[in-house]
């Protein structure tokens, strides 16, 4: 199946899809399955997972319904299955004030399993916005990340951009938090 056959958002409103999403390797292996379908032996070889552990992971993303098998072949009398994404984004719920953000915690981790040797752009800029400027600009992140989805191809190097755009605690409320 295609990446263009999916639907667009997958929304995670169940604790087992939460938990499912939740777990660092089974984000990695959605990351595998982003683009194309993938056998568990091909998950475990780009992932760096025993086929057992594969299995495992896949079955449990499998189950909260966030890959599905997309098709089958047989090879020497096994059946061999193909996942891929349930679709092309998945959208956690907000965590609230003082949640984890799951998807940051990925996303640092992920950079600092990258290699270093090649070329990052990291970078962190404070800015003081309007609402409408706020508005604004985060419509504009959202349609660059859009627009270079569509540009995306599969049989390039994986590249993750990860974007967050809010308003910090003031400064009092960090106090408070830290006591």
């Amino acid at each position: 199946m295609p990446t263009e056959d999916l639907p667009e958002t997958f929304h995670v409103t169940t604790d087992e899809q939460l938990r499912a999403v939740s777990n660092l390797t089974r984000h990695r292996i959605m990351a595998v399955l982003r683009f194309e379908p993938a056998t568990i032996t091909q998950i475990a070889e780009r992932v760096g997972l025993a086929k057992g552990s594969s299995s495992y992971h896949v079955r449990l993303l499998e189950r909260a319904g966030l890959v599905k098998v997309v098709r089958t072949r047989k090879v020497r009398g096994v059946t061999e299955r193909y996942y891929a994404m349930a679709a092309r984004s998945i959208e956690l719920p907000d965590p609230g004030e003082g949640g984890p953000d799951v998807l940051m915690r990925h996303a640092v981790a992920d950079l600092e399993a990258a290699p270093a040797d090649r070329e990052r752009h990291v970078g962190m800029a404070h800015l003081r916005l309007t609402e409408e400027q706020f508005a604004e600009l985060g419509a504009r992140l959202q349609a660059l990340v859009d627009e270079y989805r569509e540009l995306s191809d599969p049989s390039l190097p994986d590249a993750s951009l990860v974007f967050a755009l809010f308003h910090p605690a003031s400064g009092d409320q960090a106090e408070g938090d830290a006591k």
